[in-house]
């Protein structure tokens, strides 16, 4: 498979394993009026680099987010936009020379901009959920490298779907051809991944019967390079009789032959064979009921016979290009205006664009990550979204730049309770908790950093063993495991995991520690003996031998925990 390389690949590969883990600050929760209507709760923006918050997530939300959408800087070269797109403000200037080194500074802007984003899609691959879809609106300057790395990232038989856009009508007429286009690339983080389908509301059905809209569609299969040739399992007659037909004049049909059948097989209009798109026992279904709910027949002009699909579905497969008024950047401008935040930020996203993009995922709970989130139109379309379907998706909006407060989450705040003349007709509803990045959890000399307190300490160890949630002792207090030390973390029915830990003092693993573990509590509750123990404590009085026949891993605080 084809891979890209450029200046400082080597340096970014694996630096999201080095990017510190640092604890999330709530600041305050934010609710809507009591006569705004229900909406999702639970929702979060965090403000603060992207690449930190990313890693910060991964305790909570590692495998569990259903749906990704970013817009990250184009890399346009225009540095003159509020959302900085030439990867050259201060802050990348400082990591780039920080990560990649002296050769940073000679990198050309679309070095940087690989720099800045492969660590970033990283920590996303490790977010995103095993069946779960990633969108990512890009333009020319990006999408060929972008594309390799998603190759590279998520694997290039998770390709789903590269959309174009057309986000201005008219054009960009000062180039030599007016650029009227963006695109949207679509990954699945597995085979498992699979695309939705658009909602039409109907407009997609133009007949009306007793049993509701529907569009007729020949059974037929028109592609010529199927027929009874190569499917002879789908050439097979179906009939109608005379003088059986419904209240609009259409026949029934069945598999049924009677002395008086008219046999109706799949011809074309030239007289060429082809075959049925459903096999006979989906017919044999379908036509049981003796009505045309599902199937019915007409005679043409010319004598001949065809049969027809009642198709009633009122959704629509996705095309490859969209080109509604809905989505030009012009709707994402006029809607931050009608919020009053017009002048604050300039190109945000249309919100239909995000909203199609969540019908797309399938998933009315799902929870919605934005990590380039601008504006926060990704926040009013999971609302919108909910709005709309009776959904219960959140969001999480990542946002580094210092508008974070002033123009993300008070975008956020307007459209959960309304704004302007008609606020309260317009209110979504809904909440969200607001959160700084707060301190590291490992300070300079890659020791704990004691300060972010126990539980914190506590809550992140049991992270990196992987230690299920239902079986940690701090979600569970009333668990046998919690009985069997107060330093429990937790335990399954083979294992058990010890943090042996006192701020005010140096702790050791020796037998009288192992004394005090009340294994009995477990026994008591229908449970057996672990095989395994995992033991952090400052130091370790046991030999090895000891420790490996009594089938104990003794783990050393504070080097022996995993930087993930």
């Amino acid at each position: 498979m084809p891979t890209l390389h450029w200046v400082g690949k080597d340096k970014v590969v694996n630096h999201h394993h080095d990017v510190a883990f640092r604890l999330l600050d709530k600041k305050y929760e934010f609710k809507a009026d009591a006569s705004a209507p229900p909406n999702s709760g639970d929702n979060r923006i965090i403000h603060g680099d992207n690449l930190e918050v990313l890693k910060s997530l991964l305790p909570e939300f590692e495998g569990k987010v259903n749906c990704i959408y970013i817009d990250p800087p184009y890399n346009t070269g225009n540095e003159g936009w509020v959302y900085n797109d030439a990867v050259n403000d201060p802050k990348m200037r400082r990591w780039l020379g920080n990560v990649v080194g002296k050769e940073g500074e000679d990198l050309s802007r679309h070095d940087k901009w690989l720099c800045m984003i492969y660590p970033r899609l990283k920590l996303l691959h490790r977010l995103l959920d095993s069946s779960g879809v990633i969108f990512v609106s890009l333009d020319e300057n990006e999408i060929n490298h972008f594309r390799l790395l998603m190759n590279d990232i998520f694997g290039e038989a998770n390709f789903l779907a590269q959309i174009i856009v057309q986000s201005n009508k008219r054009g960009q007429t000062y180039k030599q051809i007016a650029k009227t286009h963006e695109y949207l690339l679509c990954f699945g983080k597995s085979s498992l991944s699979e695309l939705g389908e658009l909602s039409t509301e109907g407009t997609n059905l133009p007949n009306k019967d007793k049993f509701g809209p529907y569009s007729a569609r020949e059974l037929r299969n028109r592609n010529p390079k199927f027929g009874r040739f190569n499917r002879p399992n789908l050439f097979y007659p179906i009939y109608v009789r005379p003088g059986e037909v419904d209240e609009e004049g259409n026949y029934f049909a069945s598999l049924e032959k009677h002395a008086d059948s008219i046999a109706i097989e799949p011809f074309n209009s030239e007289g060429i064979e082809s075959c049925w798109r459903w096999g006979d026992p989906k017919v044999k279904k379908a036509t049981e009921p003796s009505t045309t709910q599902y199937l019915f027949a007409r005679q043409t002009r010319e004598g001949g016979w065809r049969v027809f699909e009642k198709y009633r579905k009122e959704s629509v497969k996705a095309k490859s290009i969209w080109f509604d008024t809905k989505y030009i950047s012009e709707q994402g401008t006029t809607e931050l205006g009608r919020l009053g935040l017009g002048q604050a930020f300039e190109f945000p996203k249309p919100v239909d664009l995000i909203v199609d993009c969540l019908e797309l995922c399938d998933n009315d709970e799902a929870i919605v990550l934005d990590s380039f989130a601008g504006s926060g139109t990704t926040a009013q379309a999971v609302l919108k979204s909910n709005a709309q379907d009776g959904g219960s998706r959140k969001f999480i909006l990542c946002e580094t730049m210092d508008y974070a407060e002033t123009v993300t989450a008070e975008r956020v705040r307007r459209v959960i309770n309304g704004f302007g003349e008609n606020a309260k007709g317009a209110a979504l509803g809904g909440s969200f908790s607001f959160y700084e990045l707060g301190p590291a959890l490992f300070n300079e000399e890659k020791n704990l950093n004691e300060e972010v307190g126990e539980a914190a300490i506590r809550e992140y160890v049991a992270y990196t063993e992987n230690i299920p949630p239902e079986e940690k002792v701090d979600q569970n207090v009333g668990r046998p495991a919690s009985k069997i030390s107060p330093y429990a973390l937790g335990a399954t029915e083979t294992a058990l995991w010890i943090f042996y830990y006192e701020r005010a003092r140096v702790t050791t693993l020796n037998l009288d520690f192992l004394a005090s573990l009340n294994i009995n509590a477990l026994l008591a509750a229908g449970g057996r003996r672990p095989e395994l123990f995992v033991i952090y404590a400052d130091k370790c009085a046991l030999d090895k031998d000891f420790l490996y026949s009594h089938g104990i891993t003794f783990k050393r605080i504070p080097r022996d925990i995993t930087r993930f």
